[in-house]
């Protein structure tokens, strides 16, 4: 006589899959992605070449009185994150990349049935492009700094390597591309299209400023003034500043605005644009069919 065994089956594939399994899938899916490589590579050569071509023109010949060290520690963080708008422009597209180009290829279909449960797989995503998207950025900007400082302290800037608001300045850079990478990814959840994602991305993040500006003109009403302080860019100007009273270049002047003068501040603001575009997303992908 003899007795067979059996293993219970599991009701749907995916059962057993915990969140630690769907990041790790998550992980494969994006370092195995062309796009991915490119796009990251793009970034980390933009940061580094745009801080070391700033850092070789910045200078202080010519201009009357003694800049203080506090000025000098501005231009250095400008000179280091000046590539900060195009570096948010390409994170922007991975990050709808990352979650709208499996709908363009149907592979949202193999992934919602690997993980039944949808918000793991969301929130799995998530979780893999913000590390990624930290490492890349956090590696571009520990390239840049050298270089910027050395090329400054030739130009007669001696930085401040022992001032930790200066590695805060460039910490807020980090947070501000992970930040749009976020809201790109929520955008493209959203839509569930490449193409109609990318294109609200970069018009949130570039267009957005530029148009307000345009139609408004200089005589802008209150109302539009809170508007613009809102918006993603504005805010992450603030969130990547060097606190100083004295700005000696225009363009290194803390883009302030309203009632957003901290970059805490800042950061509060794009975190509520993450939570709130993350959560419409989650909503309705419990919500819609594949």
């Amino acid at each position: 006589m003899s007795t067979t065994s059996t293993n219970p089956v599991p009701t749907a594939v995916g059962d057993d899959l915990s969140f630690a399994g769907a990041v790790l899938s998550e992980w494969v899916k994006l370092r195995t992605i062309r796009s991915t490589w490119w796009l990251y590579a793009i970034l980390l050569v933009l940061t580094v070449a745009l801080g070391a071509q700033m850092s070789s023109s910045l200078s202080f010949q010519g201009v009357d009185g003694v800049p203080t060290q506090d000025a000098i520690q501005d231009l250095a963080v400008y000179a280091v994150m000046v590539s900060t708008d195009f570096s948010a422009l390409v994170v922007s597209v991975l990050g709808v990349l990352v979650i709208a180009g499996e709908y363009g290829t149907g592979m949202i279909r193999s992934t919602l049935t690997a993980v039944p449960r949808r918000l793991t797989a969301l929130f799995a995503k998530a979780l893999v492009f913000v590390i990624a998207t930290t490492v890349v950025s956090a590696v571009a900007l520990a390239l840049t700094v050298p270089i910027s400082v050395g090329l400054l302290s030739g130009n007669g800037m001696d930085v401040r390597l022992d001032d930790p608001q200066y590695w805060l300045s460039l910490l807020g850079g980090v947070g501000y591309l992970v930040l749009v990478g976020l809201i790109a990814f929520s955008i493209g959840a959203l839509l569930r299209t490449t193409a109609g994602g990318v294109a609200t991305a970069l018009g949130l993040v570039l267009a957005a400023p530029l148009a307000l500006s345009l139609v408004l003109g200089s005589a802008e009403p209150a109302w539009a003034d809170t508007i613009a302080t809102l918006l993603p860019s504005t805010a992450g100007s603030v969130l990547v500043s060097y606190p100083t009273e004295q700005s000696w270049v225009d363009l290194a002047a803390p883009a302030a605005s309203g009632w957003i003068t901290e970059p805490w501040q800042g950061g509060l603001v794009l975190a509520a644009w993450v939570v709130v575009l993350l959560t419409g997303a989650a909503v309705l992908l419990r919500r819609r069919d594949a």
